[in-house]
């Protein structure tokens, strides 16, 4: 819930609260107003302005309430549409279907989508063939507002992916190719995207006004400790804004928010998952770790004054797995390991993360393979590792090895 609410506000659209199940002896719709208090969200009855709407899916009851105040808030917000013009609405979701091809179920968000009309879907064409309600109903058109599943697309689009119809196929393929020529210039460009290294470039050239950041911590004390610090940095010229907190690994859905955000990503004792490295690979989200939050205050101050010139950035050699450990007197704990990806190597800076979280950092003291001492063992390969100054190693451990190399200005 939490992480929702940020999603929204990041998207700056309105929210309107449901509060379920009141039919329910145990019902206590008041500690829920509470904790959405907590969150910056103070119902109405309350003296704030958020719409909160106590409902029973099973009964029924105050399904009608919330159904106007959601007219009211179309209403207020002139959130209008046409049902005669052309169709336009975003993709929910598509799927390739064995028989039937590209599947896509769109949300029609203005206009009247008709079977025969021609659409364009992110960078996919294709005409309406077939179109089902959400009871599986053949329909012949569908007005706004109106979930449908249309067959006849040429390839399956992605959701979250826009759809309009257009006039005729020679225009629909005309503006397909613009679209594939501005996602090849959006790739080719991270020029919208914020980081520290470039933040004071684009504060001077008035690119950014917000410094929007997301915090995750190993504990949810320093993530909130953190936040009251960076927050603190605001100046005339720039906002610093925590639009999310949050314990635990930095995941895929904490990219998607800074990546729809525009908003960099702070780890405190934490790591990313292989899914969210990869994900702020493909859209250039900044990921910042730290084990000390001053380091992490500094560094955010450094790059609004544009005196962030980091002379060292660190480069990940290799990711192991602990799969047994033994207990040696002379030696101490000695972990037994399979080397995931890239390398490790003796004497290189180690860290061990349990379950997404930094539990410490060292180097590797020693390596071997069997009883022979080694320098480096590669991807897929089984190695004994010990950690200098560190025996508490648990099997499920992953040790990633890394060394500091020097930027080249």
């Amino acid at each position: 819930t939490s992480e929702a609410i940020n999603h929204a506000k990041a998207a700056e659209v309105p929210i309107i609260v449901a509060i379920n199940k009141i039919d329910k002896p145990t019902a206590n719709p008041d500690r829920i107003m509470t904790q959405l208090t907590e969150h910056g969200l103070v119902p109405e009855e309350w003296g704030g302005d958020t719409i909160v709407c106590k409902v029973s899916a099973l009964t029924g009851e105050g399904i009608d309430n919330l159904l106007e105040m959601l007219l009211l808030t179309a209403e207020i917000r002139e959130l209008k549409a046409n049902p005669d013009r052309r169709a336009l609405g975003t993709v929910i979701e598509a799927r390739l279907d064995k028989t039937r091809g590209p599947v896509a179920t769109v949300l029609v968000q203005n206009g009247t989508l008709k079977q025969g009309d021609i659409v364009i879907a992110g960078t996919t064409v294709g005409r309406v063939r077939l179109m089902t309600d959400h009871k599986g109903q053949r329909i012949k058109s569908a007005g706004p507002s109106t979930p449908v599943e249309i067959i006849g697309l040429s390839e399956v689009p992605n959701a979250g992916d826009h759809f309009n119809v257009v006039e005729d196929e020679r225009m629909a393929r005309q503006l397909v190719e613009e679209r594939k020529n501005k996602e090849r210039e959006q790739r080719a460009s991270r020029a919208a995207k914020v980081t520290l290294d470039d933040l004071f470039a684009q504060i001077k050239e008035g690119e950014v006004k917000d410094l929007n950041i997301i915090v995750k911590a190993d504990v949810q004390g320093t993530a909130e400790a953190l936040k009251s610090s960076l927050e603190k940095l605001s100046n005339e010229e720039v906002r610093v804004r925590v639009i999310h907190t949050g314990v635990g690994a930095i995941n895929e859905s904490d990219i998607l928010l800074a990546s729809a955000a525009n908003a960099i990503v702070i780890g405190f004792n934490v790591r990313p998952d292989n899914t969210a490295s990869e994900s702020a690979k493909r859209s250039g989200v900044d990921i910042r770790l730290y084990r000390i939050i001053y380091e992490a205050i500094d560094e955010v101050k450094a790059a609004m004054k544009g005196l962030l010139a980091p002379k060292f950035k660190e480069e990940l050699l290799g990711q192991a797995q602990v799969r047994q450990t033994f207990h040696a007197s002379n030696i101490g704990t000695i972990a037994g390991c399979y080397v995931q990806s890239g390398k490790v190597a003796r004497g290189a800076n180690v860290r061990i993360v349990r379950d997404g979280i930094v539990i410490y950092e060292s180097t590797i003291s020693s390596l071997k393979r069997f009883k022979d001492d080694m320098r480096e063992v590669a991807a897929n390969y089984e190695c004994g590792i010990t950690v200098e100054g560190f025996n508490d190693i648990k099997e499920g451990d992953i040790l990633e090895c890394y060394r500091m190399v020097e930027v080249k200005e």
